[in-house]
């Protein structure tokens, strides 16, 4: 049995993380932020942590609710959307909304984690995209967001030579049909998770930094 945290469990893809770690057997530590998102983690048998990831003073919290575990595998789900192109300049709280949730939450909670991810020899994802790719840029729509999930590549990047016992990697989920995604998506929640778990459960210390897409693929740049 595996030791599982998902960090912005909530909904969409943190849940059905949570829902498919704990069918497989695994013990999931998960975090939601309000008492709705905390009730229905608790009900699918997570043990349930009340964390806002764009409040540094919730996420430091984490280190104190981790101490003496030892992670096998830990997961920064938590993000935000913005659709704005850039016709159009971010507003200060767009930029706050988006940049706290996506890239300060991430950069407070790595530091938080990774002494359990490494005390387990295990692995840490923070959850990416496709559209984060400098040298794949095909538009201007959600340049925010963008610029959001290129700065969570280069924190996993970064944090990966302070943590050699760990393997850090970005995640791309795909486009898939949730909140954010949309009903169009091709991909649907079950799928999409289904393919992260197996690209998690085959990584190899050669991946530690990379971009990885849910189907397997690694990102051939940045």
């Amino acid at each position: 049995m595996n030791t599982v945290l998902v960090i912005g469990a909530s909904r969409g893809i943190g849940l059905e993380l949570v829902r498919q770690y704990l069918e497989a057997g695994d013990r999931v530590i998960a975090t939601a932020r309000d008492e709705a998102g905390l009730a229905r983690l608790r009900g699918l048998g997570a043990e349930a942590l009340r964390v806002n990831v764009a409040d540094p003073a919730s996420v430091s919290g984490l280190a104190w609710s981790l101490d003496g575990e030892e992670l096998d595998m830990a997961l920064y789900v938590a993000g935000v959307y913005d659709t704005a192109d850039a016709r159009t300049p971010p507003t200060r709280e767009s930029f706050d909304r988006v940049m706290h949730a996506n890239v300060l939450g991430l950069m407070q909670a790595i530091p938080q984690v990774m002494p359990a991810v490494e005390a387990g020899g295990g692995v840490f994802g923070a959850f990416s995209s496709g559209m984060s790719q400098v040298g794949l840029v095909e538009g201007d729509d959600a340049w925010l967001y963008r610029v959001s999930k290129a700065a969570v590549n280069m924190a996993v990047a970064s944090a990966r030579h302070r943590y050699p016992a760990a393997t850090c990697v970005a995640l791309d989920p795909g486009w898939v049909q949730t909140e954010m995604g949309g009903a169009s998506a091709p991909l649907t929640v079950e799928r999409s998770v289904a393919g992260l778990r197996h690209v998690l459960a085959l990584l190899t210390p050669d991946d530690n930094g990379l971009l990885i897409h849910h189907d397997g693929r690694r990102a051939s740049t940045w």
